[in-house]
């Protein structure tokens, strides 16, 4: 048969030359795959950044039983630029629910509020800004009667919302379906004594639940360790993860398999403890006895600072106090940190090095002289997509979104080059800032379309968005 085949001719070098190959229509390979390419999500993430801005503010003008609530108290007498009526305000933390139906916040002042986050959306209005909340539509507004610092969801039972203080011993948990101000049950730490024989008051800074156990739960304290519960079976602690530090342990982190804790500590270092191995897993059988967990690893962020050559040329490098660490929801091994003089970065729990890190301008640079700032822990959020790092910032009014693309292409990655040919193309990625009304103490990323709630030093929630356009006045044009 090939005998009767006649070869075509080969082409000529001209006709070589002419031929070209197109790129590969990205658009049409999303609607074949269905599914963004990792590259093309993050070339368009700063299309994303910049589309965010804030849309509405909620003042904190709530009331219990008909009377101003202890933050809204509070809020007045800042008014009088008081430095302990200062210090007192602010929203300390936010949170989402993991299907983002729920938003949580509590504050300084001791009020804890649960938002339906759709009747909240729902009541952001272009044409009358000034149109009040509805307290109605909340879900929950109490009282705790004492400082709050943390607020978490059960991630196993989401009905569940946990709350502590960093001057308090006892961990709150409540129920949402209940209308009560009382918890329906309270942990507490075991009493330490001290050198010379007293009890020595340990508090709480940060939460962590399991996500397929809904009795386990884990709280670092100020002392340099955490404290796992096991609900079954006692009020008290019957694990103890410990350093070898007193220093105070800011933030604690699951893994995605939930197998691994990981804690930032005040003097600047990761710690990080394996729960599955070790005769300590016997505790959650026997509540009788107390074990205790040492760190598998620990590592000194102002060490792997020191490793990085640009950084090392321009900066003095010194411990900081970790205030934060989060875990990368679409890259697991990505843990975030946030540092007290305002430095972000990522660190990688595979190679356990620093690959990102962003360090803004210090807050003397812009005459920024808050003493009442030193108070403040602040807590940023990924968002769900684009490794996209959102921070409140130290000196300005307002919130960087970080581009933490685990690839040199980030503008953070300590290994980037962005060449002629990368700027020429507009392929050059950029940090975005977001200007704000007020200034950000904590923020949270809703799970599945990514707009922000940023709590405030004045105890406001802003909301940020994506696709709101500032109306004019007197256009009555469709948004």
């Amino acid at each position: 048969m090939e005998k009767y085949l006649v070869p075509a001719a080969p082409p000529s070098q001209t006709a070589k030359k002419s031929i070209t190959k197109r790129p590969r229509w990205k658009r049409s390979l999303v609607e074949l795959i269905g599914k963004f390419d990792s590259k093309y999500r993050h070339n368009i993430s700063s299309l994303a950044m910049q589309s965010y801005s804030q849309i509405r503010a909620f003042p904190h003008e709530y009331h219990i039983d008909g009377s101003p609530c202890q933050t809204h108290v509070e809020w007045f007498a800042g008014g009088s630029n008081n430095p302990r009526s200062v210090t007192m305000q602010g929203v300390s933390a936010v949170e989402f629910d993991s299907k983002g139906i729920y938003l949580a916040s509590v504050t300084k002042s001791g009020c804890l509020t649960v938002h339906d986050f759709e009747e909240l959306y729902c009541q952001v209005s272009l044409k009358n800004f000034i149109v009040k909340e509805d307290e109605t539509k909340q879900v929950l507004h109490i009282s705790a009667h004492q400082p709050l610092d943390v607020v978490r969801w059960n991630l196993a039972n989401e009905d569940e919302v946990a709350l502590t203080s960093r001057k308090s011993g006892e961990l709150h948990i409540y129920d949402i379906g209940y209308i009560s101000s009382e918890p329906v049950e309270v942990l507490k730490k075991r009493p330490t004594i001290g050198v010379h024989g007293c009890v020595v008051q340990k508090g709480l800074s940060d939460v962590a639940f399991s996500s397929n156990d809904k009795s386990r739960v884990l709280a670092s304290d100020m002392l340099g360790m955490v404290n796992i519960w096991d609900r079954r079976m006692s009020n008290l602690p019957c694990l103890d993860l410990t350093t070898n530090s007193t220093s105070a342990i800011n933030s604690i982190k699951f893994n995605i398999d939930n197998q691994v804790i990981f804690g930032a500590s005040k003097h600047g270092v990761i710690y990080m403890w394996d729960l599955r191995g070790g005769s300590s897993s016997a505790a959650f059988q026997n509540n009788k006895m107390q074990a205790y967990y040492s760190p598998i690893t620990s590592v000194k962020l102002a060490s792997e600072f020191e490793k990085i050559g640009s950084l090392k040329a321009q900066s003095n490098i010194v411990p900081k106090e970790i205030l934060s660490v989060d875990l990368n929801p679409s890259c697991p091994y990505q843990l975030a940190f946030h540092l007290d003089d305002g430095w972000s970065g990522v660190f990688d729990v595979h190679n356990l090095q620093v690959t990102h890190i962003h360090c803004p301008p210090p807050a003397w640079l812009d005459d920024f002289n808050d003493l009442a700032n030193l108070s403040y822990i602040r807590k940023p959020s990924w968002l769900p997509l684009s490794s996209i790092y959102a921070v409140g910032s130290s000196s300005r009014t307002g919130l960087h979104l970080l581009d933490f693309y685990p690839r040199c292409t980030s503008p953070c990655h300590v290994d980037n080059e962005d060449s002629q040919d990368m700027v020429a193309n507009g392929q050059h990625k950029q940090n975005t800032f977001i200007p704000l009304s007020e200034a950000v103490t904590a923020c949270t990323a809703h799970p599945v379309h990514g707009a922000i709630v940023a709590g405030t030093k004045k105890s406001s929630l802003l909301l940020l968005s994506q696709g709101f356009m500032q109306r004019q006045e007197g256009d009555d044009s469709p948004i």
